[in-house]
């Protein structure tokens, strides 16, 4: 399983973002795109990083465990 983790460098909730994805599935692939190398993206994502996106779902910041629990389970 893969999620897209939008972020940018030096982003310290992006760490905690990463460290709740790897408490609820240590295997799962990351695939980290930095918000500011694209315009478009800063446009989307700029003021709500960290933002996962998997599968045409979306959970931005502030979420917790069992946020992060539900966003993995969906389809």
């Amino acid at each position: 399983m893969t999620v897209v983790l939008y972020t940018t460098l030096g982003c310290h909730l992006c760490e905690q973002a990463r460290e709740l994805l790897m408490m609820v599935n240590p295997g799962l692939e990351i695939d980290a795109v930095d918000v500011a190398e694209n315009d478009e993206l800063i446009a989307q994502y700029g003021e709500r990083i960290p933002v996962l996106s998997r599968n045409g779902h979306e959970l931005a910041w502030p979420f917790g465990l069992l946020d992060v629990q539900a966003f993995l389970q969906k389809p």
